[in-house]
């Protein structure tokens, strides 16, 4: 029972259906076929020899059948991923090289064991710390350098690898009047192409369709001879068993990029797997389960000469799409990448590699997020500011800077906010017992003698001096009609040592003044701690309260002792949240 537990795979076949293999099969070959133009359209991006990724897309879905716990999840190389991979070695090892594969190799050793730890140690938090704007920024940033690097593929021109929008665009113009007339009209029509076929039924395999029939065009028409750059001879066969590289110089040099995809690829499988899971109700995605299997299909994967290896999104979509039951359609993708190793890689020999740019930049282009920055500007600048930002840096400067650079504006964006948080003064809507904020509801009752405050954060050392200056500006706002202050802890859910002090400062300040301070609705926790700091005696149990209204009460009947029938036993049961 035990062992089920902790691996999927003997969960899923306990509960396979005979009737679910045909949906498998047919969602399996389709996603295979899929897989053939994308294996060597992402090593292209990555700097690595097509062959490498076709590798990428055999082993690590065939780890991922036995331990992964989505069930449509379609693994394999990514644009986004290749990128970074061409990004963060070309500058240890020039691109294409045979140090470039031996570092690439490493690479998705060292990222599969960072993910295996992760998982193990229950770590699928830490991708928490990449927010929806920076990943937004990010994939959109990445989508712009990915298609700009194909410019010189699709239009027959040299152009250099380059990490930075300004630097290509400065290049495809220094090699504009060399376009290749053939070259680019075949990328173009690639191009239509696929998009076209993809909009009008993402099931059916549109780059595959353009494969081949560009394949077939310069075959019969020698347009090779006439110029068209083509992919070449691809090494025929299945990849070996060859242990990577292990140097610990060179896994020291790698170890912040292998950090950094290990986290990419977990967010971009997780979150794929999440909205295709919201679609099921049979199983649920354990995220750390995840981390663990796409580790060790990378680890694995390492081993025969693969290269970091995650989810995709458009071909996990298909594979859902196409009726996929479990990852056994991931087993038949894997026979036919397999297939196209052992037979079918001399058919690939006048592939153009303008095709493979267009295809390259239709991925590309569906990586653009058009949707978020539109939707944020509407309530959120702060987000839609991290958002622009990720994205200039990634485009100008680089793809790991931009990653970083997000990743600390948003935690800088962060502690900014918690240093000024929500504060609001209350009054009591007519008529009830509720009390809400003066500035939001009109008519509502505000006593001159009473300061009813509302903290809508943890109180911490970052933003006390903020609370005491807000608490004296309300109260000096009644100048000397003041008599009850009255602090709800509704909102208040943590305190710190700081804290303690910011409110003993303050209960002694008012109460100097003659001003009696309570509180109302403390939370479990925060009462727990002002016990704990021996602060619960200054305050005293009888002047907190279990709601707002309590205290007004016992202010108005000039008594401030709890009723009998709420001791602070009983006050403490009942408020424990």
């Amino acid at each position: 029972m035990q062992v089920k537990k902790h691996i999927p795979f003997l969960q899923w076949l306990k509960e396979y259906q005979l009737s679910w293999l045909k949906n498998d099969f047919f969602a399996g070959i389709t996603i295979g076929v899929i897989l053939i133009p994308q294996g060597i359209s992402y090593a292209i991006i990555a700097g690595l020899p097509p062959i490498y990724g076709l590798y990428t897309a055999l082993i690590p879905q065939l780890v991922y059948v036995f331990l992964g716990t989505s069930r449509q999840l379609a693994i394999g190389p990514a644009a986004m991923d290749s990128l970074i991979v061409a990004s963060g070695i070309a500058t240890l090892a020039t691109i294409g090289s045979e140090h470039f594969i031996v570092l690439a190799i490493l690479l998705a050793f060292m990222v599969g064991f960072f993910q295996v730890i992760f998982g193990m140690f229950r770590m699928g938090f830490l991708v928490n710390f990449l927010s929806k704007p920076v990943i937004s920024g990010f994939t959109s940033g990445s989508a712009i350098i990915i298609g700009m690097n194909q410019i010189g593929n699709l239009l027959g021109i040299e152009v250099d690898r380059s990490n930075q929008l300004q630097e290509l665009i400065k290049a495809v113009f220094n090699e504009f009047n060399d376009i290749h007339l053939y070259s680019a009209l075949i990328g173009i029509i690639s191009i239509v192409l696929v998009a076209g076929i993809k909009k009008l039924n993402n099931r059916i395999p549109a780059a595959l369709i353009a494969v081949i029939l560009s394949i077939l065009s310069v075959y019969l028409f020698d347009m090779d001879s006439k110029g068209v750059a083509i992919l070449g001879e691809i090494p025929a066969g299945l990849p070996h068993l060859i242990l990577p590289v292990f140097d610990a110089d060179l896994m020291q040099e790698i170890s912040g990029l292998a950090l950094t995809l290990a986290l990419i690829g977990f967010m971009e499988a997780i979150s794929i797997a999440k909205s295709i899971e919201s679609k099921h109700n049979s199983y649920r995605v354990d995220a750390n389960k995840e981390l663990v299997a796409l580790g060790f299909g990378n680890m694995v994967g390492s081993l025969f000469q693969t290269y970091p290896a995650t989810a995709g999104f458009a071909r996990s979509a298909v594979n859902d799409q196409s009726g996929a039951k479990t990852p056994l359609s991931s087993l038949f993708a894997a026979i036919v990448i397999a297939l196209s190793l052992l037979f079918l890689t001399p058919a690939f020999f006048y592939l153009p590699k303008a095709v493979l740019a267009g295809i390259i930049i239709v991925a590309a282009y569906g990586l653009l997020d058009f949707s978020m920055p539109k939707k944020i500007l509407t309530y959120n600048i702060r987000d839609l500011i991290i958002l622009n930002s990720t994205l200039l840096v990634t485009i100008f400067i680089g793809i790991k800077e931009g990653i970083l650079f997000g990743i600390i504006l948003s935690l800088v964006m962060l502690i900014y906010k918690t240093t000024k948080p929500h504060i609001a003064v209350l009054g009591n809507v007519p008529g009830t017992h509720f009390y809400r904020n003066v500035k939001r509801f009109n008519d509502v009752i505000v006593h001159k003698d009473i300061l009813i405050v509302r903290f809508d954060a943890q109180l911490y050392f970052a933003n006390t001096q903020y609370f005491k200056d807000k608490l004296k500006e309300f109260a000096s706002e009644k100048e000397k009609d003041l008599k009850l202050l009255i602090i709800d802890g509704e909102s208040l859910n943590a305190l710190d040592s700081s804290a303690i002090y910011a409110l003993e400062e303050i209960h002694d300040f008012f109460t100097e003044k003659g001003i009696t301070i309570v509180f109302s609705g403390l939370k479990g926790p925060v009462r727990d701690t002002l016990v704990k700091s021996k602060l619960m005696k200054k305050i005293r149990y009888d002047h907190c309260f279990m709601s707002i209204q309590e205290a007004v009460d016992c202010y108005k009947e000039n008594c401030f002792e709890l009723p009998k029938r709420y001791s602070y036993q009983q006050y403490t049961k009942q408020s424990n949240r």
